[in-house]
């Protein structure tokens, strides 16, 4: 590998992105959220029209799509982050990443997000697909019923409406479709390191992953 990389893998509400964002943040390093690349195709293919069961018209958007994650989430110059962070959202993705086609047409693009000094790559084959090849891998997991809490309370933190008995119902459904799926299905690395998130707060998650790490991390913890 060019540079280091740190793979922070899970199901959606376990707290990846909170700790991956963290930790890139306190390296100095490149952050990948993979996840919001499957939602800005899904996002693109809803505003075109484009039928999430096409796999070939799907790959042929993924090519033209300008994606950035230097300020959030933006498409082809414009933000995004408010429309693919929904419910709805992420329920396209998962549908948009059950394509075969569709996870080797942004495998390289994924790829291409590891510079030096380094990259937190967090996502849901991250450390099993991606980059098989770093010893520095976690896998972040949690109840189905805190996850949905959690969700709901990032939802109204946010203005947007939500519903914990149909969060709970979409985490259980989501996680049967990713953990089903024919390629890179959602499970942790043979060498991952698991830590279960229930009953952690942010900080508790964030000092067991950099107790597994060899390099110096500055983050503040309480």
């Amino acid at each position: 590998m060019s540079a280091p990389v740190i793979t922070i893998d899970g199901p959606s509400g376990v707290g990846k992105g909170t700790i991956s964002k963290a930790l890139a943040d306190a390296l100095g390093w490149h952050y990948l959220d993979s996840g919001a690349l499957y939602r800005i195709l899904a996002y693109a293919a809803a505003q075109a029209g484009v039928d999430f069961a096409d796999a070939d018209a799907l790959v042929a958007l993924a090519a033209s799509l300008q994606i950035d994650f230097t300020s959030g989430a933006q498409l082809n110059g414009k933000s995004v982050e408010r429309f693919i962070r929904t419910e709805q959202a992420g329920e396209y993705a998962s549908r948009v990443a059950q394509h075969p086609q569709i996870r080797s047409a942004i495998l390289e693009l994924q790829r291409g997000f590891l510079k030096p000094p380094g990259l937190v790559a967090d996502g849901r084959d991250m450390g099993t697909t991606i980059f098989p090849q770093t010893p520095h891998k976690f896998y972040l997991t949690a109840a189905a019923e805190e996850r949905a809490k959690r969700r709901y309370k990032q939802l109204k933190e946010k203005g947007l409406d939500g519903n914990i008995a149909a969060l709970f119902r979409d985490i259980q459904q989501r996680d049967e479709r990713d953990t089903n799926r024919a390629d890179s299905p959602l499970r942790p690395a043979e060498d991952a390191n698991i830590i279960d998130t229930t009953q952690l707060s942010i900080n508790e998650v964030l000092k067991k992953v950099i107790g597994q790490l060899p390099f110096e991390v500055d983050v503040p913890l309480d």
